[in-house]
């Protein structure tokens, strides 16, 4: 299983050029033989470029993706605003290499006052079966809270699927708190960032694919582009495990 990211700019509300991104992405993906790739938070119409309201057309987006993945023969993961009702979902739609959807995750941490005005909070984890391996759905803010990764490593996950929207200062998510994550797991994370700036945010880059060892697999630090990784598949019968903290752990009461 070969997974991959692609670290770019946001659209910041121009839609085309959004779809065009991720044209040239699943193209240099299928190119190297990804299974999954990864963009970031809300790509569409762009993290810093969603109301309230969806844009016109914006029906159209979830066939448009589901044609442009059976066009490549690449499964895509990518952060979308989900209008259902009078509800607005911060959300990640998983799509196999034939364009259907595996499955829909509605971010649970709203991160910062914006967030928390415009989207609803989802209340429920994901994971999916794809090629033989257990993946678990994240966005940004969520791989922040242990007990997220946690739940979703004790559901069978493997790997954690993270597109994010992470901005400055907080390059310490990405450099140790999402390796760290991955390390006391025992999980890869995929953590899909954009780069440059949108409006009134700058983005971090910075974005990885974290082994479970805690040490990067692939990373980007501010520039455009794909990272890929093999997914680990196993440490092997006589290696010794990254984290046995799963195993190990005991409930103790609190002071």
């Amino acid at each position: 299983m070969r997974i991959g990211l692609y670290q770019t700019p946001s659209p910041a509300g121009d839609i085309p050029a959004g779809f065009a991104v991720i044209q040239t992405a699943l193209c240099a993906a299928a190119q190297a033989g990804i299974d999954m790739l990864v963009l970031p938070e809300l790509f569409l119409p762009g993290y810093n470029a969603v109301t309230a309201t969806p844009p016109d057309g914006w029906g159209n987006t979830l066939p448009r993706l589901t044609q442009i993945c059976a066009a490549h023969g690449v499964g895509l993961t990518i952060g979308l605003p989900e209008y259902d009702g009078g509800a607005v979902y911060n959300s990640a739609y998983a799509f196999d290499a034939d364009g259907v959807i595996l499955a829909k995750y509605r971010k649970v941490q709203l991160f910062g006052p914006r967030e928390k005005s415009l989207f609803t909070p989802g209340d429920q984890l994901v994971t999916f079966e794809y090629r033989g391996t257990r993946f678990g759905l994240m966005i940004c803010y969520d791989v922040e809270f242990p007990e997220h990764v946690r739940a979703l490593t004790r559901a069978g996950a493997t790997a954690i699927l993270t597109p994010t929207a992470n901005m400055m200062p907080f390059v310490n998510v990405c450099l140790m708190q999402v390796p760290g994550r991955a390390m006391e797991n025992g999980v890869t994370i995929v953590y899909a960032n954009y780069n440059g700036a949108e409006g009134d945010l700058t983005y971090v880059g910075h974005s990885v694919i974290s082994g479970p060892d805690g040490y990067p697999l692939a990373a980007k630090a501010n520039s455009t582009g794909l990272l890929m990784a093999e997914l680990p598949t196993g440490l092997g019968e006589n290696a010794i495990p990254y984290s046995t903290q799963l195993a190990d752990y005991r409930p103790a009461k609190a002071p």
